[in-house]
């Protein structure tokens, strides 16, 4: 890719989540932005994510407090808790539509969307990108069962870049973890990470190292 080329990342949060433990990794945010800095003049990086309202803490409020100060710009919205009809608690968060906005707000000054996310309801998104002369790479996986990217979505795109091709670009190293165990404060984003599972060793020639909870 030329570097001349102006990109802008938009991550779905609880999409990319979803996708990454799926395969048995976890996302390393920092290596993540290094990655497609390295690649494009990248001028934005999006994260989108629901927080459940009038709750005191979140579990993700760190990662999000954590990407706030370290070069991504993070977009939240108030989750909401109900009962369906089955008595079932669940937790509604969509971010289509913040996603969607800023995406064909920012189309002018772009020349590459890079979309971490499958979900279908993008597709129409990604059409209009391109009506706008934006090159659309849709990042995400067809390595489950069932895959976690739309057909649909995965047409639609330029370009589709399979999550487990990036695994050892953008996953979190366990042989960081003792090297950065005293930037644990400091660094919310320091949680043992979860390994490859052994299927995808196999295929992909992941390399199991030793276990990532010892230091």
């Amino acid at each position: 890719m030329s570097a001349q080329q102006r990109s802008a990342l938009f991550i779905d949060g609880a999409n990319l989540y979803a996708a990454s433990k799926t395969l048995g990794f976890d996302i390393d945010y920092k290596r993540l932005l290094k990655e497609f800095q390295s690649r494009d003049n990248l001028i934005r990086a999006f994260y989108y994510t629901a927080m459940i309202e009038d709750q005191e803490y979140s579990s993700i409020r760190p990662l999000v407090d954590w990407l706030d100060y370290n070069g991504y710009r993070v977009v939240t919205k108030p989750a909401k808790e109900f009962t369906d009809s089955s008595g079932r608690r669940k937790i509604k968060g969509n971010m289509d539509i913040e996603l969607a906005i800023d995406a064909l707000e920012l189309a002018p000054y772009i020349d590459h969307m890079v979309l971490f996310s499958g979900d279908g309801d993008f597709r129409s998104l990604v059409e209009a990108m391109q009506r706008r002369g934006v090159k659309v790479t849709v990042v995400s996986t067809i390595q489950t069962q069932p895959a976690m990217v739309s057909d649909e979505l995965r047409r639609q795109a330029d370009e589709f870049v399979d999550l487990v091709q990036l695994i050892s670009k953008v996953g979190r190293d366990p042989g960081e973890r003792g090297i950065r165990n005293d930037n644990r404060a400091r660094d919310p984003q320091e949680r043992a990470p979860v390994r490859p599972s052994p299927a995808l060793e196999s295929r992909y020639g992941i390399r199991q190292g030793d276990d990532p909870a010892g230091d």
